[in-house]
């Protein structure tokens, strides 16, 4: 089980803050894309390719990063 938070933009687009997601051991920030677009729709596949992942504490955009037990999805956000 992997807890999935989602921030700003992702979060208005699944329309929920987070989400437990039964994902198996092993699985990728590409696996969980694959997971949410196939949820969502196809739309919120764009949206998760500009996002970065803050995986346990390491913030990445790289989709071969294995999944901790707590995922942030983290759109770009504007401004300094």
């Amino acid at each position: 089980m992997v807890e999935i938070r989602y921030f700003a933009a992702i979060a208005d687009a699944v329309g929920k803050d987070s989400e437990t997601l039964d994902l198996p051991a092993g699985a990728t920030i590409a696996d969980l894309r694959l997971t949410l677009a196939s949820t969502y729709g196809p739309d919120l596949e764009t949206m998760l390719g500009v996002c970065a992942y803050l995986v346990g504490d390491e913030l990445t955009r790289d989709p071969s990063a294995a999944l901790t037990p707590r995922v942030d999805v983290l759109p770009p956000f504007a401004g300094g």
